[in-house]
């Protein structure tokens, strides 16, 4: 089974980036499901209606979230009728939504699971034990995906280690600057610390650079927007997955960006 994981959507340029390289990733590697980060896909905060439908219309299969999964409060309208968008399975009992999806692939499944940091993060409960709680709950299922969406490589590298031949991947999101640490671990599980993003190439983590300039300048309060026009990136990884038992057995980086063609990592 092969999976492509596209790194967090920021904006309306994020979206075009989908629109333009999606069937081209498609073409290029042939996967069999698709996943990615949508919590930026709303001028760089939150998710609509429009923008999931939109998104799962172009081939995405399954749509993930993460600290900003509230900031658009029409949310709370369709969240709970959309078992194909997946917020973090850390929340506290009782918030709107799912913590994972299973995703028909032929006559097999992918289940996507997600999960947020605490470090430097919004209060939530601890994704290392929600991790088991979930594990224990999907017992049978083998392809499993985990988007870890946390702010600090250290949390990511322990989650990779505690769920190490557990799930068939942990992949980071969050960042938006994709790392290049990409392994298999011993027990057969794929690990990237982050995927990177899909939005602006000449901004700051897909914010406009002038605005981010001016934050970091003067120190005084600079309300931040997505960088709207220019040139657009998009970071993906791919994951090919045993059939048989879900293990692991290739992953590599994938970016397009306006300066470069189609690249591997």
């Amino acid at each position: 089974m092969r999976v492509l994981m596209i790194g967090d959507i920021v904006g309306s340029l994020g979206r075009t980036a989908i629109q333009t390289h999606l069937d081209r990733l498609r073409r290029a590697y042939k996967p069999d499901v698709t996943v990615a980060n949508g919590e930026n896909a709303a001028g760089g905060r939150g998710i609509t209606r429009d923008i999931v439908r939109s998104l799962l219309k172009q081939g995405i299969d399954c749509i993930t979230l993460g600290n900003h999964a509230w900031d658009r409060r029409e949310i709370f309208d369709f969240i709970d009728g959309e078992p194909r968008l997946v917020r973090p399975a850390n929340y506290p009992e009782g918030t709107p939504g799912q913590g994972y999806a299973v995703i028909p692939v032929g006559k097999e499944s992918l289940t996507v699971i997600n999960l947020m940091g605490r470090t430097f993060m919004p209060p939530v409960e601890c994704p290392f034990r929600t991790a088991d709680a979930l594990l224990a709950k999907l017992s049978g299922k083998t392809h499993i995906v985990v988007d870890f969406h946390a702010e600090t490589t250290s949390e990511k590298q322990a989650m990779g280690w505690y769920l190490d031949g557990r799930v068939s991947a942990v992949i980071g999101t969050h960042t938006h600057v994709q790392t290049a640490d990409e392994r298999i671990l011993p027990g057969g599980t794929a690990y990237l610390s982050d995927v990177g993003m899909t939005g602006a190439y000449d901004g700051v983590l897909g914010m406009s650079r002038h605005l981010v300039l001016k934050k970091f300048l003067t120190q005084l309060p600079v309300r931040l927007e997505v960088e709207k026009t220019g040139r657009m990136q998009v970071n993906a990884v791919i994951i090919d997955l045993d059939r048989t038992n879900g293990k692991a057995h290739n992953i590599r980086r994938v970016r397009i960006d306006d300066d470069q063609p189609l690249l591997d990592g």
